[in-house]
């Protein structure tokens, strides 16, 4: 989503206030890709890759920067859950997660509703100072409201869905995205199609209540529209920007259309699309994104596949990343350059990775236990099928440790585990009880000196980082 629009720029979230998001949909396709080789310029999995920014499987961002802090509202894969994911950072690099109270699948239900998940938040400050949020639910809009990012968030609507399943029939009333011009007057944009084919863009003014329109939906569809409409304004234009293709299949992709009025018409700009697939670097179907300012420097946040891609297991898992968006002397938007590592201006140089130590043990060349302390979201520790949960850890001589955080694979699920402690490799001790624990980070306390230590999983295992302290 988005917020207020600044004359003669972009019209986008600025530190203190305003926000932006939207979309969601996926499947899987057979357009396989395997690690890079070694040795190729920026590899994706090597040690200390800004991207992926989050440490998770997440789509569909929504980005605000409300009093110093950043807040990155997210759907949460494999294609959706019953609730939505949401990340918050003081310095843009160390993310704590957290799951809003509001929406769910269960509370944002309807007589329409289909079993889609919890899709595409897009959350904005409005003129009374609340933030409003419109999420997809069971393939219909709901919205929500709250004092702060952080919430608490509470239905807005009595209920009730803002756009039902089967408000325009034929189409997917999904992926809303609001905006708001110059004047302070705000839109809603929404709609995809059904299959992957035949999107529609449909759009309204709101009323100052955020909860209802002000006069009848536009078909605004611009050529090649398919869903993840995003409104931005610079140089007194409006670029609808959206998604195209098919994320499952490789070939999702985010182009971008132009208007004199918020309501359009919109014609495609020339260089489209602006973002699209790169298998040579292995960045696969990027697109539904959002558009923020850090530093006095634009920014486009979106997903892409997860790496390896296809996964072995056919899930949809994708990553939030960043990279730069610039606009050209004519005015129109250059075609983004999609990395692997995209520093960002007043955001940390780098996370915060605690104590340096090498990984012991097995493990494939893919999920082996280095992948755990490499300082990249893109890679991830898991056992090989018959191998011990164990990850180790030697850091080189006896030293204090007081804490381990462990950024799981899945914040969402439960992970029992203990810690164990060695001066010499061989003869451990535990130094905590069993544990259980969830979200991201989870940090575990364990004062003492030693050369080794090593987490003992029982039950589900894999890590994208552990640091010590």
């Amino acid at each position: 989503m988005r917020g207020w629009a600044s004359k003669g720029g972009f019209g986008l979230p600025r530190v203190g206030g305003w926000a932006r998001h939207a979309l969601m949909a996926l499947v899987l396709s057979a357009m396989p890709v395997v690690p890079a080789a070694h040795g190729a310029e920026s590899p994706w999995d090597a040690p200390g890759q800004g991207n992926p920014l989050l440490p998770g499987y997440a789509a569909d961002p929504s980005i605000v920067h409300w009093q110093g802090r950043w807040y990155v509202f997210t759907t949460l894969d494999p294609w959706g859950d019953d609730r939505l994911g949401l990340w918050q950072s003081d310095n843009g690099r160390d993310w704590t997660f957290s799951t809003p109270d509001w929406p769910t699948k269960a509370a944002a239900t309807s007589p329409t509703s289909g079993d889609a998940k919890v899709w595409a938040p897009s959350v904005v400050q409005g003129r009374d100072g609340r933030w409003w949020m419109y999420v997809s639910v069971g393939s219909e809009v709901w919205v929500g409201t709250a004092p702060t990012p952080a919430g608490p968030w509470r239905d807005a609507k009595g209920g009730k869905p803002l756009i039902p399943a089967n408000f325009i029939p034929g189409y997917h009333m999904i992926d809303a995205e609001a905006f708001i011009d110059d004047d302070g007057q705000a839109y809603l944009y929404w709609g995809s199609g059904l299959n992957w084919v035949n999107g529609h863009c449909f759009v309204v003014r709101l009323n100052p209540d955020m909860i209802s329109f002000d006069g009848q939906p536009r078909d605004v569809t611009p050529g090649h529209y398919f869903e993840a409409p995003f409104m931005l304004k610079t140089g007194g234009r409006y670029f609808l920007m959206y998604s195209d293709g098919n994320t499952i299949a490789g070939t999702y992709q985010v182009r971008y259309a132009v208007g004199e009025s918020p309501l359009g018409p919109f014609t495609e700009a020339p260089g489209n699309p602006l973002l699209a697939t790169d298998a040579d670097k292995q960045i696969i179907s990027p697109g539904h994104h959002a558009v923020f300012r850090s530093g006095g420097q634009t920014y486009i946040l979106y997903h892409r596949q997860g790496l390896p891609f296809p996964p072995a297991d056919a899930a949809v898992l994708r990553q939030v990343v960043v990279d730069r968006l610039d606009v050209g002397a004519d005015g129109l938007l250059r075609r983004v350059i999609p990395s692997h590592d995209a520093p960002v201006a007043g955001f940390a140089p780098r996370r915060t990775i605690g104590l340096t130590w090498r990984a012991v043990g097995g493990g494939d060349g893919l999920h082996g236990p280095a992948r755990a302390g490499d300082d990249n979201y893109a890679t991830l520790w898991k056992p090989a099928p018959g191998e011990a949960a164990v990850l180790t850890a030697d850091l080189g001589a006896v030293r204090p440790i007081k804490e381990s955080r462990l950024l799981p694979e899945y914040p969402t699920h439960v992970y029992h585990f203990r810690v164990e402690a060695s001066d010499d490799g061989r003869t451990w001790k535990r130094v905590t009880p069993d544990q259980t624990g969830h979200g991201s980070p989870i940090i575990v306390s364990h004062p003492v000196r030693a050369r080794y230590l090593r987490l003992v999983f029982t039950g589900e295992a894999a890590l994208w980082e552990w640091s010590l302290f």
